[in-house]
């Protein structure tokens, strides 16, 4: 790839497509002979790999003279295609109506809206040939509206056509010919199509390796040569996986398929984000989980592994960059908190634990507490605890009858905090804590190291 690629300027925004960067992964690649790169195609203009379909769909369809000055782009889709359509449109004159799964992200509908596409978004969980399908219906509107096309990303082969003549050749000229894995996902099928057919072209050793998000149906379809007809089931990556075979997808030149959890996408995702500095989307965390797990089983360092990053992380801010979201649908793993990590965050110039012994007098005991600023006293009888005494109970006994000021504490002692061990999860010790019991003992190997309050936890809760 020439290093003069923008040296002089462009007719339009179309002109940037395609020739995006591959990238190698380093940090997630730790302990992995094999090196991993990363197609890029997030530096498109539009943010992901469709871009590279929007014009050639559109433009097929002015030669065949379906498309006509003023004329409308249907089309549904999971949003990515739509701003490629989009961009393409916008420079054409053409209007554009979009059908988009409800799972999709709101980023995805009001950029396509900023581009002034009609989106109508649809309901996720219905069979493919149900009327409210996203394209069963992006069909239905397209053959009702006058001087309309279907895109049809999924039958039209000006899909992996695109891809065919513009990111194989890419690959094969990036990597100077010695690419021996290519690995991406299908959602239409295009990608893998083009790119798959113009390597095996070049080389029919390169192996061609699909991801799929659990509940698609195109891993099972793949293994049984099309004998095994399953139902899909609902997954959260967008933009992959399908529920039906799309026509643009040629299974014949695909040499495996790997299954990847929502879960296992996100966090992937997520880390190429922080480690790596690449920002993707979803898809881009399954393919690369998958391109990882290959590698490590290749463990060769003369191989040559490519992953395809789809798409910008922009796109599911409300999604998988949110940490709400993703503990909502149980896909973020919460660190494992203990009583220890409580008691290392208490900061203060009180002793360890402030106690007070069972024959002092309540009057030592309020003082103490003054001192050292706490309410509630241990009381210790060497390293057991025997007892305990709180401010508010000591202060209302005392203002009842002055007399007890003069008492041991042992005489009115309420009941010893509990003795926990500082490897017990919060989850549980929150459930100890209550008004009759304000506190517990952090002990290690049976020796008392600290005490942890109500409010102690409150406030640690809160820093979380």
């Amino acid at each position: 790839m020439s290093d003069k690629r923008h040296e002089r300027p462009y007719q339009n925004v179309l002109e940037t497509v395609g020739w995006t960067p591959l990238i190698r992964l380093n940090k997630v690649t730790r302990g992995i002979r094999t090196p991993v790169y990363g197609k890029a195609e997030f530096f498109n203009p539009g943010g992901s790999v469709k871009d590279r379909i929007g014009l050639p769909i559109i433009e097929q369809a002015e030669r065949e003279g379906r498309l006509k000055p003023g004329g409308t782009i249907v089309e549904g889709t999971s949003g990515n295609t739509g701003i490629g359509l989009a961009i393409a449109a916008a420079l054409r004159g053409y209007r554009c109506i979009f059908t988009m799964p409800d799972k999709m992200s709101q980023e995805k509908v009001r950029l396509l809206k900023a581009f002034g596409a009609q989106v109508i978004v649809t309901p996720t969980a219905v069979p493919p040939d149900h009327p409210d399908h996203y394209v069963v219906m992006a069909k239905r509107i397209a053959a009702e509206t006058p001087n309309a096309i279907l895109a049809d990303q999924f039958y039209n082969q000006a899909n992996p056509e695109a891809h065919y003549a513009t990111t194989g050749p890419e690959l094969w000229e990036q990597t100077e010919g010695r690419i021996t894995h290519f690995v991406a996902a299908a959602g239409t099928g295009g990608t893998m199509t083009g790119v798959g057919r113009y390597l095996k072209e070049k080389n029919p050793k390169i192996q061609i390796i699909a991801g799929d998000p659990v509940g698609s149906i195109l891993t099972e379809y793949w293994r049984s040569h099309g004998a095994n007809k399953i139902e899909g089931t609902p997954y959260k990556v967008e933009g992959i996986g399908q529920e039906k075979i799309p026509g643009t997808l040629d299974m014949r030149l695909i040499d495996e398929f790997h299954t990847v959890t929502d879960k296992a996408s996100f966090a992937m995702a997520r880390r190429l984000t922080r480690e790596e500095g690449l920002f993707v989307g979803g898809s881009s965390g399954l393919i690369a989980k998958v391109a990882l797990d290959v590698a490590r089983r290749v463990n060769d360092p003369d191989a040559f592994v490519v992953t395809f990053l789809c798409d910008t992380g922009e796109r599911y801010l409300s999604k998988l960059y949110s940490d709400e979201w993703m503990r909502e649908n149980q896909m973020l793993d919460t660190e494992r908190m203990t009583l220890a990590h409580v008691l290392n965050t208490k900061q203060g110039e009180s002793p360890t634990v402030v106690s007070i012994a069972p024959g002092a007098s309540v009057r030592q005991a309020l003082n103490l507490m003054s001192v050292h600023d706490v309410s509630q006293l241990p009381i210790m009888d060497g390293a057991h605890c025997v007892g305990s005494v709180s401010d508010w109970s000591l202060s209302q006994k005392s203002l009842d009858n002055p007399k007890l000021l003069d008492a041991t504490v042992s005489d009115i002692m309420d009941a010893p905090f509990p003795t926990v061990d500082g490897d017990q999860v919060i989850d549980v010790v929150v459930k100890l804590l209550s008004k009759s019991n304000p506190a517990v003992l952090v002990q290690e190997h049976s020796v008392v190291q600290g005490i942890v309050t109500r409010s102690d936890m409150l406030h640690f809760m809160m820093q979380r």
